[in-house]
Order: structure tokens, then C-alpha cells, then sequence
């Protein structure tokens, strides 16, 4: 009868997993939809009331592909997405516009009124002409006053000057926004940039069709124009924080009750395995390639440290490090480009090594060609890094002159997925191989009977895997940006923070019930349930990135809504660390696991303050509104993405690498000394620098308004940079965590260490 109720029970589960994600990514693609219909129009022609031709759309386009090529969300942010040293150029453009006009109008004065009642009339005057919508559906045309050309033009010059380096003046901006020293553009190439810059500045002021609020929802904060939150924006916003309410408790109080009957049942039948079961387990000739895997996340890792202390410094000095002309040669938009690359790229790396070593550890056997498929998948993922770096390298220090070659080679200009589409395709081919490397290892496994629904988890999670990262291969060189962001959001939030995740907990569990510490339908139902909790916030929680570009209500609503729910699982953080912990401690040999387990353990604690706290503290639309793109952002990101992913993926690294060494002869020092610095160093660094920063930039966002916390006079004022200064301490502890953790695995591999007893090679069936 237990079965049954146990199979059933899993069968439900199944049944509700897959009627939900096929609702929620139904849900998703149908609001995808209704972005592709309500993006911002981009024009045909833009000119004035007179006549003049301000601007084509063939200037628009080839404007957004400049800005790509020059690095683009690596250099500043268009609605928000992006970096944080340079200005939201989209904010910036609105602003210096805005002031333009109102001093143009400002020359014709009202007779017979006060300074401050003549003021007022001029900016009611300048918001109503700014929100007017003129754009003609049946022409594609946008035209404007004669006054606001003028404005228009004044700040194309601006701009032009800025990206030639014509003057003192933007000589000086370029240093403070960290520009590459040669980076320099054409006269067309500025101009056309311009166009981009106008265009995303004129659909975060001008209003929808029939509506009082502008295609971004009136982002940004910007008092001059007349943006301000809408009501839509306060009341979701108030709605998320009531479902999050009432869903927390609702999961608590199931946790509460399920809790005591999966303590009891979450130990094995048979009781806790006497000995380790892995150390009789058949190292297989694929499973010892995966060790080359785990030497460049530790490379890939280091690089990543020491190049996001170079771009930190940038904020400071702009165009050197220390003095030294470090500009000339790694610019900013260079080393943000592969800070970020190399941060999801590690990450990723260390956890498809994981799946290529646990496939045919769980089946006993390698499948024929099986490590040669491991080594040709290596062989490719170093040719992809270092081509994709090469070309984001040559892009931003202008050797493209071919935009299009640029887009396929160089730098796409969209964080997280930067790489040329070329590189991207390839990396998205790679993925399949993985995908067809893992499935074929674990078939023996789904022939047997009984306990396959762990197996066919981590088999439906990798496969999505290659699915979700290949969304990146929907939008083309000339996409509208709205568009864009809503597929490249499929990629950084449900292929980084969801399948990805999804993937792990499940290899992790697999391993559990491998040790014979975890019951098989226990693990089972405890995993499918965490996914079902996780994706159902997680999947429609995409739109939470969406809310201010270009796209409609229905994403505040939706997105609003929906990621709330995302913060609740990570409410019972605590009900799955004590599980854990029953589990982990259960027997003396688990002692070989326990800095597996610490690294795990840390993932629970930085799931919870970096990816719920600090995630939720941006995620409201009222909060987002103020807040997106500032260092508050940053904050999240690190905690969360380091926190989380990257917590994870050591600590796999670490449980592969109790197979591949000699765990007698692991340097505990080391490894203590790595966890420890890693954890204190992240939390030095994000609340000593990132967390006061971001507090005080938007508090200035509420006050004056957006343009003024993206300038360079707050960015560069003393007490942000101080606050950036305030990064040092942590980041040399977090980079003692990174060299001590490099060095233990360089150490474990020393050679001529003998084999770990009782660990026996495994023939090779490809000889």
C-alpha cells in the first residue's frame, strides 16, 4: 500500500510539473507575442515640422549595431540594462534633451509673469509637446517642432563631440565614464549612434497610443518630462507584496505539515549506508577527462576575479589602473565584457563537468566514443572562449569596420550573451553534444526497473538546458531591442537561474540516493515538489527583468505578480538545510563529503539573502522603477549569481573531485581557507560597497530623478568613491578564497599521489 500511495504520489507530482510549465511557458510566449506587437515603433523618418530629416530608420538600426559593436550593454545601459560607470544613455539623451527644449522655449517668455510662473508655464509647455505622440502609423513618420529639432541637434552634437573626443569637455566624461582610450567613432558612425540613443529616449517619453503613460511606463524617474510612477506600477506592486504574503504562509504551513513524515522517511530502508559506496565505484576513462574540465574552471575562475578588480578600479580612476595605461590595452567595455562571460562561463563549465562524470558513474560504464566525445567538447569549449574574447577584444578597439562581421564574430553588445553569433551558435551546438553525451550515459540506467523518475529529471533539465540557451538565436542583427530583451532574458534568467538550478538539485540528490544516505521516493518527491515551487514562480518571474522596456502592462502585471512567488521557496531555506544536515551526518565516512557539503550549505545561505533578500528588494515595479540599473542591481547580481551558482558549482567541483583524487591527501587548510574567504569576502563586498551604494544612488533617483544618479557627478563624487575603495578589503579577502581554492585543486592533482584505495580503473572500450 505504501508504494502504491508513494507512486501515485510521484505520479501526481509529474502530472502537475508538466500541465504547469506547459501553462506557464504558454503564458510567456502569448505575452511575448503581444511584445512584438506593442514594441516602441521604430520610424521610418523623424523630421520637423519645416521639413528637415533628422533621422532614418536605416540611421536608427545601424545606430544600435555602432553601440554594439563599441561594447553596449558593456558601456553604460539602454532602459536600464547594462553597466553602471557610464550613463543609462537612454536617460541621459531624455534629460539633455528635455533641457535643451525647455531653454530653447525659456527665449520666448510669457508677458507679464513672474520668473517662477513663466518657469512653470515653459516646462508644462515642454511636457506636453515631449509626451505627444506624433508618430503616423500609416507613414511611419515622427515629426517634431522646428524648437525641438533645434534641442535634438544640440544634443547629437553633444554626443558626436563625446565619441570623437573632439574637446576638453569630452575628453574629460570620456575618462570619467572609463571610455577605451581608442574608441574613437566617425562623424557617420556618431551620428547614427545618436539616432539610437534619440530613439530609445523618445519611447521613454512618449506616450502609448490613447494612454497617459509612455512605452516604458514612464521610466525613467524624470520630474522635467513628467515621468513619474504609474498607478498601474503601485498597485501590482502592492499586490505582489499581499500574494507573497499569503503564499509564504501557505508553504510554510504545508512544510510544517509534510515536514515530520519526510524526516522519517527520508532515510534509506535498509538505514544509512555502513562504508562509502563510491569508493568501489568504476572511474571510467570519460570520467577521468572531465578532470581537464576542472582545471579551467579554476583558471576561468582566477581570470574572472582579477578582471572584476580591474573593472571595479575603473569606476575610480576611469582610464588607468594605478597609473598604469591599463586602458590602452584592456578597456572597461573589455573587461566587463569578460568579467561577465567568464562568470556564467565557469559557472556552466563546472556544472556540465559534473553531468559528463556523474552519466556513467550512475550506469557503471562508458558508452563506445564516449570520451572522445568529452575531449572533442573540451576541445571546443577552449576555442570557443578564447575566439569569442579574441573578437569582443578586436570590436571594441575598432578592427571591425564590417558591422556584420562584427555581429557574427566580435561583440554583440548584450550582457551575458556578448559572444559573436557565430561563437553562439557553436556554444549552442556544444550544449546539444553535452546534452547527447549525458542521455547516452545514463541509458543503461532507464532500463532497469523502478526509481527513474530522479533519472529522467536530470535527463528532461539537460535537455532544456541546449533549448533554453539556443532561445539566444532568436533575435538577428537588426531585432528591435525589445524584442531582443525578451529572449535574452530566456537565456540569463531561465538558462542561468532556472533549468540550470533545476539540473543541479537533481544531480545532487541523484548522489545522494547513490551514497545510500537519501530514500529514492523521499529524493524524489522532495526534488519534483522544490521544481514545481521553483519554475511556477521562476518561469513567468522573467518579466520581472521586463517591466520598462518597451514592453506592455500586462508584463508589470504579470511579472509583478508571478515573482513574488520566486522569494518563497527560498522562505523554508531552513526546512532543506536541516534535511541536509540529517543526511550529511549520518555516518563517519560522510567526513569525506563534508567541504562537498559546506559549499552546499553556503549555496542555502546565499539562495536566501542574496537571491530572496536582495532580490526582492528590486523585484516590486515600484522598487525596480527607482532602482534598476543602479548598484542595488550589482548587488543582487553578485550575491546571487556568485552566492548561489557559483557556491554550486564549487562544491560539485569538489565532489567530482573526490573521485578523480586522493581524498587522504586533500589539504584541509587549503580548502577551509577557500570557503571561508569566498563567503566573508562576498559579504564584505556586497555590504560595505555595493548594498551603501546602491542605497544612496536611489535615494538621489527618488529625489532628483534618474539622469542624476547614472552621472558622472555622483558616480565620481568622494563618497561614492570612497564606497568603491570600501570594495578592496573584501576583494582581497575573496581573492584569497579564489587562489586558495586554485591552489587545493592543483595540489590535489599533484602527480605521482597514489590512487585512492579501493577506486579501480575501468576498461576502456574504445581501445
Amino acid at each position: 500500500m505504501e508504494s502504491y500511495k508513494q507512486t501515485f504520489s510521484i505520479k501526481r507530482l509529474w502530472i502537475i510539473l508538466t500541465i504547469g510549465m506547459v501553462v506557464m511557458f504558454g503564458i510567456l510566449l502569448l505575452l511575448g507575442a503581444e511584445i512584438y506587437q506593442k514594441a516602441p515603433p521604430i520610424p521610418n523618418v523623424v523630421k520637423s515640422t519645416s521639413g528637415e530629416v533628422l533621422y532614418t530608420r536605416d540611421d536608427i538600426e545601424t545606430g544600435q549595431n555602432v553601440w554594439q559593436s563599441i561594447g553596449g550593454m558593456e558601456q553604460g545601459s539602454i532602459w536600464g540594462h547594462g553597466s553602471y560607470v557610464a550613463p543609462d544613455w537612454s536617460a541621459d539623451w531624455l534629460h539633455r534633451e528635455a533641457q535643451a527644449l525647455l531653454t530653447l522655449l525659456q527665449q520666448t517668455p510669457f508677458a507679464g509673469l513672474s520668473p517662477a510662473e513663466d518657469l512653470a508655464l515653459h516646462k508644462a509647455a515642454l511636457q506636453e509637446e515631449m509626451r505627444e505622440n506624433t508618430y503616423d502609423p500609416a507613414t511611419g513618420v515622427i515629426t517634431v517642432s522646428d524648437k525641438r529639432a533645434r534641442a535634438i541637434r544640440q544634443v547629437e552634437a553633444h554626443f558626436s563631440r563625446l565619441y570623437q573626443g573632439s574637446d576638453a569637455e569630452s575628453l574629460a566624461l570620456r575618462r570619467d565614464y572609463a571610455f577605451p582610450i581608442h574608441g574613437l567613432l566617425t562623424d557617420s558612425e556618431a551620428k547614427q549612434l545618436s539616432a539610437f540613443y534619440f530613439w530609445t529616449a523618445w519611447g521613454a517619453t512618449t506616450n502609448r497610443p490613447g494612454e497617459d503613460f509612455t512605452y516604458t511606463s514612464n521610466w525613467p524617474h524624470e520630474p522635467l518630462v513628467g515621468n513619474k510612477p504609474t498607478t498601474d506600477i503601485l498597485m501590482w506592486s502592492l499586490a505582489s507584496i499581499i500574494l507573497l504574503l499569503a503564499a509564504a504562509g501557505a508553504l510554510i504551513a504545508y512544510y510544517a505539515k509534510q515536514f515530520d513524515i519526510w524526516r522519517q522517511e527520508i532515510i534509506p530502508e535498509d538505514g544509512i549506508a555502513q562504508s562509502d559506496i563510491l569508493d568501489s565505484t568504476v572511474i571510467t576513462p570519460s570520467m577521468r577527462a572531465t578532470s581537464k574540465y576542472f582545471w579551467v574552471v579554476c583558471a576561468m575562475f582566477l581570470c574572472q576575479i582579477m578582471l572584476g578588480i580591474i573593472t571595479a578600479h575603473y569606476a575610480v580612476e576611469g582610464q588607468g589602473l594605478y597609473g598604469l595605461p591599463f586602458a590602452e590595452y584592456l578597456p572597461y567595455s573589455v573587461t566587463r565584457t569578460w568579467h561577465t562571460q567568464l562568470a556564467v562561463l565557469w559557472i556552466a563549465t563546472a556544472w556540465l563537468a559534473t553531468g559528463l562524470y556523474v552519466a556513467p558513474m550512475i550506469s557503471g560504464r562508458d558508452p563506445k566514443f564516449q570520451r572522445f566525445g568529452v575531449n572533442f567538447l573540451f576541445i571546443s569549449l577552449l576555442i570557443i572562449v578564447i575566439g569569442s574574447f579574441a573578437g569582443q577584444w578586436a570590436a571594441v578597439h575598432r578592427f571591425f569596420n564590417d558591422l556584420t562581421l562584427n555581429f557574427w564574430f566580435g561583440h554583440q553588445g548584450y550582457e551575458y550573451v556578448d559572444l559573436g553569433r557565430f561563437w553562439q551558435i557553436y556554444l549552442t551546438i556544444g550544449l546539444f553534444l553535452w546534452v547527447a553525451l549525458v542521455v547516452r550515459g545514463m541509458l543503461p540506467v532507464l532500463k532497469k526497473k523502478g526509481g527513474k523518475s530522479l533519472i529522467y529529471l536530470v535527463l528532461v533539465s539537460a535537455i532544456a538546458i541546449g533549448l533554453l540557451y539556443a532561445a539566444g538565436l532568436m533575435w538577428g542583427q537588426n531585432t528591435h531591442i525589445a524584442i531582443m530583451e525578451y529572449w535574452r532574458w530566456w537565456v540569463v534568467h531561465l538558462w542561468v537561474e532556472g533549468i540550470f538550478e533545476v539540473f543541479a538539485t537533481a544531480i545532487i540528490s541523484l548522489l545522494f540516493v547513490r551514497m545510500g544516505i537519501l530514500r529514492t521516493s523521499t529524493a524524489t518527491v522532495m526534488v519534483l515538489f522544490a521544481t514545481i515551487i521553483f519554475l511556477f514562480g521562476g518561469v513567468l518571474g522573467t518579466f520581472h527583468h521586463l517591466y520598462f522596456s518597451g514592453t506592455p502592462t500586462s508584463v508589470i502585471a504579470v511579472g509583478a505578480m508571478i515573482s513574488a512567488l520566486e522569494v518563497v521557496p527560498l522562505l523554508v531555506v531552513g526546512f532543506e538545510a536541516y534535511t541536509r544536515y540529517k543526511v550529511e551526518h549520518e555516518a563517519v565516512w560522510e567526513r569525506n563529503y563534508h567541504w562537498p557539503f559546506m559549499f552546499f550549505a553556503a549555496v542555502l545561505f546565499w539562495n536566501l539573502v542574496g537571491a530572496g533578500l536582495f532580490g526582492f528588494l528590486i523585484n516590486p515595479p515600484i522598487a525596480l522603477y527607482y532602482m534598476q540599473g543602479l548598484n542595488l542591481t550589482a548587488n543582487h547580481g553578485h550575491a546571487a549569481l556568485f552566492g548561489v551558482y557559483g557556491m554550486l558549482g564549487l562544491g560539485l567541483t569538489l565532489y567530482c573531485l573526490r573521485g578523480l583524487t586522493n581524498t587522504a591527501l586533500w589539504n584541509e587548510k587549503l580548502i577551509k581557507t577557500a570557503f571561508w574567504s569566498l563567503n566573508i569576502g562576498l559579504a564584505m563586498m556586497t555590504f560595505l560597497s555595493l548594498l551603501p551604494q546602491g542605497v544612496i544612488q536611489t535615494y538621489i533617483s527618488i529625489d532628483k530623478g534618474y539622469y542624476f544618479a547614472r552621472s558622472a557627478e555622483l558616480i565620481h563624487s568622494p563618497i561614492m568613491e570612497a564606497l568603491v575603495w570600501a570594495r578592496v578589503p573584501g576583494d582581497i579577502v575573496f581573492s584569497v578564497g579564489v587562489f586558495a581554492f586554485a591552489w587545493f585543486v592543483y595540489r590535489a592533482y599533484v602527480p605521482g599521489r597514489p590512487q585512492r584505495a579501493g577506486v579501480r580503473a575501468a576498461p576502456n572500450p574504445e581501445a
